[in-house]
């Protein structure tokens, strides 16, 4: 038995500090909520985890592209439809201004609101001299020619995307229609046989177009629910790396406290030991 070294206090001045450390770990990652305080708690979890918080974020970069590419196409899809029901009516007004108990004055009203329907179909597609036309989203026209279409991302690797076609109304039925109505001169009168003739064509062709950006919509909200899957998912995993388990670190904590609790206790009795050397020397 030695006076100068007090094996027994050293040994429980360790054990405690140790504890010490454990109970420290466990109030932190409670108060934080998270399992990795430091990276030294999981150096290779917090690698992955950060990997998997930059995949999340761009998936979630995919997800909003996916989102304005489907309000650019309904965007477009509302102007067609209405402008569907302008080439309807307008193919009213011809068949109705073929009428024979019609006076010449009815036929001018009707020729009168064909041509006004004309030129708002003019000024939305945007023909002749007209730059700034009412079909737009975000500074795009929509109805203009643009042979390689809208690339839009919908995943987060390289390569994953798809191209939304153009809608081309400037050229083809529409825009043969269109051209005839640029002012000052309206060249289609309201009971042509080809005025009446290029309306089919002009209503078959935004119909069909209005078909194909449908087709384009629905594989944009299949990439929108895949995305938000991959994201939950992505979310979980990173969740069960990074985050702290209430029940088992609470556990863990009350462990850590009886740990300390016995070894500040132990420490004690172990630093009255050299005082049983006394008693040798009485």
């Amino acid at each position: 038995m030695t006076i100068n070294t007090n094996l027994s206090a050293i040994s429980a001045a360790r054990n405690l500090s140790s504890s010490q450390e454990m109970l420290t770990k466990s109030l932190n990652r409670l108060s934080s909520g998270s399992r990795i305080v430091s990276p030294s708690d999981d150096a290779a979890g917090l690698a992955v985890a950060e990997k998997m918080e930059a995949q999340n974020r761009r998936l979630g970069a995919a997800s909003i592209n996916v989102q304005n590419a489907v309000s650019y196409i309904q965007t477009a899809d509302g102007f067609m439809s209405s402008m569907s029901k302008v080439l309807t009516r307008m193919s009213e007004l011809s068949m109705m201004a073929k009428d024979v108990t019609k006076n010449a004055g009815d036929v001018a009203l009707y020729q009168g609101e064909f041509q006004a329907l004309q030129k708002q179909l003019q000024d939305t597609v945007g023909v002749g001299v007209l730059t700034n036309p009412l079909g737009k989203f975000n500074g795009i026209m929509l109805f203009a020619p643009n042979p390689a279409g809208l690339t839009v991302t919908i995943g987060e690797g390289v390569g994953q995307e798809m191209i939304i076609g153009d809608t081309d109304l400037q050229g083809g039925a529409m825009g043969a229609l269109l051209a005839q109505a640029a002012p000052p001169a309206f060249d289609i009168s309201v009971t042509s046989a080809t005025g009446a003739q290029m309306l089919v064509d002009a209503i078959q062709h935004v119909a069909t177009e209005r078909a194909t950006l449908g087709a384009s919509q629905a594989r944009l909200e299949v990439a929108a629910t895949t995305l938000s899957i991959e994201r939950q998912n992505i979310e979980s995993a990173i969740s069960r790396i990074r985050d702290v388990d209430v029940a088992q670190e609470s556990t863990t904590l009350a462990r850590n406290q009886i740990l300390v609790q016995s070894g500040t206790a132990m420490l004690a009795q172990a630093n009255q030991m050299p005082q049983s050397v006394l008693k040798l020397l009485q």
